[in-house]
């Protein structure tokens, strides 16, 4: 066999592994991605009732049900134009109730709703747990209009963060 059979072949394998690598990694993509839709998109996409997926919305005024003994929760996630009931076992995130920000991660039923496997609660933008806020005082970094975000901000005494900030001692008698 000559150098440049060898080189051949070594290069023709070289590109099959690589090809099966790629295909490899490509699958395990495709069983990991999960596609985030509204209410609106699902009814006008229809994905499917295989593929699993999450769904983004608030969680409509007044469609909360809760049935066995607080394990079960019924509701209709919205976008404001199209609405999508959702059914979950398990226990729901704090944050979670009704006119609040939901994603749920889960499979579409074949007769329209949705089943969650995952929920996840949203909150505002602007919430900041009260530790970053102390944190951020102490660093020098607290802006005042972070304090309305703030939870217990408004109670906490205000306390100088550094010398410049501290009261300063008048050298006149």
């Amino acid at each position: 066999m000559t150098r440049k059979r060898r080189r051949l072949i070594f290069v023709l394998a070289g590109m099959s592994c690589l090809g099966i690598a790629t295909a490899l990694v490509l699958n395990a993509f495709d069983d990991n991605l999960v596609f985030f839709y509204s209410p609106t998109d699902l009814a006008q996409k229809h994905p499917g009732t295989t593929r699993r997926l999450r769904i983004g919305g608030l969680v409509e005024n007044g469609s909360l049900v809760t049935s066995e003994g607080g394990k079960r929760f019924d509701f209709k996630v919205t976008d404001g134009k199209t609405d999508l009931a959702v059914s979950y076992v398990g226990v729901v995130p704090a944050l979670f109730r009704e006119g609040q920000g939901v994603v749920a991660e889960g499979k579409l039923g074949t007769d329209g709703s949705f089943a969650a496997a995952t929920l996840l609660a949203k909150h505002d933008e602007k919430y900041m747990p009260p530790e970053v806020a102390e944190a951020l005082k102490r660093s020098g970094e607290w802006r005042p209009d972070q304090q309305a975000a703030a939870p217990g901000a408004a109670d906490a005494p205000a306390s100088p963060t550094s010398a410049a900030d501290a009261p300063q001692a008048s050298a006149r008698p």
